[in-house]
């Protein structure tokens, strides 16, 4: 999900100071409900969920759900009492459990159910209690270890509208340019829990897949997630609309689409042979879908082939979907409402115009198909993985068609976005998304790592790398730091740890005296050792160009937090010239200062 432009007021105010300031943020007060929501309670730990069956039926003027979720799961350990999340002010009305269901070893569970089967028939009813967003259901005994079963809960109600999605989000019920019903929703950090009952932790996604069931009437259209399984006209003036994914998916990426949509079918050859490809618009959008979408949806899958490693859910293809909001990164089914034109509606985030040369949402958005659908963070507070990664897509994206230098640029204008307000990385354990520098901050750390490897065929190997050693699963910040310090042979831990877990830039601090150059840093955490590029030596007069130059090689210093010492040459003597000068590599995103 992007996030920028619902605070633009914020950032036209920090164009110019937010990459150095650092603005105090008020201290956070949890409570028990974050803690519920954002922890592996005992009630979260003993078991594990397989999948998500979904069924629902919107009522577009009452603003209501009525739906069930049978939701698949196995039992890790022994436990009795399971907790579901369901948030206010959506009800559950009933839950069951068959013992038909439960059986000691784990079933083959079909990858694409068929939507036409005989419905499972529930069993006796199970008594639950609700805290808040958590609702608590008791097993009559422990179930026991290794078995699997399914739950049927049953639920309705009026759930949370949304205020300005996708930011802030929840449903939305508007009308499209004709005055037709056009429906879905938006729950990232929010969460999943808010139209739908499940186990609202990220560490835990269905390991078979999901499958979602929409009836609406007939006149509309239903696209979710994965593929179409069928089409089924109920003859009642309503028509049930099933999709499902083979692959495992972020709870907040299983969303409904519905309006007047039609589709265009599309194919793309990629890493892994045929990829479909379907642009499902609204019906007025036809013509200039049929222009714009496939070559900026072609361009993004070539790039992102190429550094990051094939698509990650070939089996369930890729879409993009009209949506009444900019765009969010709803797995396989890409939100999109960036009005078809190249930019970030219209406008170049990182100020260097080459932002408006390519569809900001389709790359922001389908990047996160690699990082954060495929590679998932566990826990809300590293989410960086998520922004982070797919940023710096943006600059691979900008460097792969115009060239590495445009794409430095790209990634040094983002920077003014940069509030250091807190550490990138939050509390644990109480869903906590903290602050947006998950998403310029943590990005400019992956270009300073990029600059220290020093080897871009190095550093595109440690990607699809990522993609690979992580595929479909959920990941923490240690993992993700300690793949990359193993491939690249060096160790990034302080930079991780400046730059995510400290909201502090670091200050290289540096002083010429007698030609000798004298450097540290400060302003950092312990240990910090990042090294830099830099040129250091004599500036020579270019009288026929009335302009002066630096001579000397780029070199690589290591500062430390006490003082070295560096020589504009090689001999290791000092200069007296009082013409020596200093200067840093600008792709690193740190703080300079002179002493005297």
């Amino acid at each position: 999900m992007y996030r920028i432009s619902a605070l633009p007021v914020l950032f036209s105010c920090l164009l110019f100071t937010g990459a150095r300031a650092q603005i105090p943020s008020p201290a956070k007060v949890f409570t028990q409900a974050d803690t519920l929501r954002g922890s592996v309670t005992p009630e979260r730990a003993w078991w594990d969920v397989i999948r998500y069956d979904i069924s629902i039926a919107p009522d577009y003027e009452k603003k209501s759900l009525s739906g069930v979720n049978r939701i698949g799961f196995r039992v890790l350990q022994a436990g009795r009492t399971m907790q579901i999340d369901l948030q206010e002010p959506m009800q559950i009305q009933s839950v069951s459990l068959s013992e038909k269901q439960l059986t000691p070893t784990k079933p083959p569970i079909p990858a694409n159910p068929s939507p036409s089967a005989k419905p499972l028939t529930p069993g006796k009813p199970l008594p639950f209690t609700r805290k808040g967003n958590a609702f608590f259901v008791e097993f009559p005994d422990s179930l026991p270890v290794g078995a699997t079963g399914t739950l049927f809960i049953a639920f309705g109600g009026h759930p949370r509208e949304a205020v300005k999605p996708p930011w802030d989000g929840g449903w939305i019920w508007t009308r499209d340019e004709q005055g037709r019903p056009w429906m879905t929703v938006t729950c990232q950090g929010l969460g999943a829990s808010v139209w739908y009952p499940c186990k609202e932790y990220q560490g835990d996604e269905p390991d078979s897949g999901a499958s979602l069931a929409v009836t609406v009437p007939d006149t509309l259209v239903a696209v979710a997630n994965g593929k179409l399984q069928e089409k089924k006209n109920n003859g009642d003036g309503t028509a049930t609309y099933t999709w499902a994914v083979v692959n495992p998916i972020n709870n907040y990426c299983l969303v409904p689409y519905i309006g007047k949509y039609i589709d265009i079918r599309d194919a793309f050859t990629g890493g892994k042979g045929r990829l479909d490809v379907d642009y499902w618009v609204l019906d007025y959008n036809r013509t200039k879908a049929k222009t714009y979408m496939r070559p900026e949806a072609f361009r993004m899958l070539r790039c992102f082939e190429y550094w990051f490693g094939p698509y990650p859910f070939y089996e369930d293809g890729y879409k993009l979907v009209d949506a009444p909001y900019v765009g969010m990164e709803n797995q396989s089914a890409i939100a999109y409402g960036n009005r078809y034109e190249p930019g970030y509606l219209g406008r170049d985030q990182s100020g260097t115009g080459w932002g408006k040369k390519w569809d900001f949402i389709i790359v922001h958005e389908s990047g996160h198909e690699w990082f954060a659908n495929n590679i998932t963070a566990a826990d809300l507070s590293d989410w960086w993985i998520h922004e982070g990664f797919t940023t710096y897509s943006e600059v691979l994206f900008t460097g792969y068609y115009y060239g590495k230098q445009a794409g430095d640029a790209y990634s040094i204008g983002l920077r003014k976005h940069i509030l250091n307000d807190e550490p990138v990385i939050g509390p644990y354990g109480v869903n906590y998304d903290g602050t947006q520098d998950a998403y310029y901050k943590a990005s400019n750390m992956i270009h300073n790592i990029r600059q220290i490897i020093g080897d871009d065929t190095l550093f595109r190997e440690i990607l699809r790398g990522l993609n690979q050693a992580f595929y479909h699963r959920t990941v923490t910040t240690r993992e993700i730091e300690q793949y990359i310090s193993t491939q690249a042979k060096r160790d990034f831990s302080k930079v991780f740890d400046q730059y995510l877990r400290s909201a502090k830039v670091p200050v290289l601090e540096y002083r010429i005296e007698n030609g000798k150059l004298s450097y540290r840093w400060t302003n950092c955490v312990k240990g910090f050792d990042m090294p830099v590029k830099i040129r250091f030596g004599r500036t020579l007069s270019q009288r026929t160009q009335s302009r002066e130059t630096q001579s000397g090689e780029a070199r690589w210093i290591q500062p430390g937090e006490e003082w070295k010492s560096d020589y504009p040459d090689k001999s290791g003597n000092s200069v007296t010239e009082k013409t020596t000068a200093f200067s840093v590599d600008p792709n690193f995103y740190i703080n300079i200062k002179k002493l005297d």
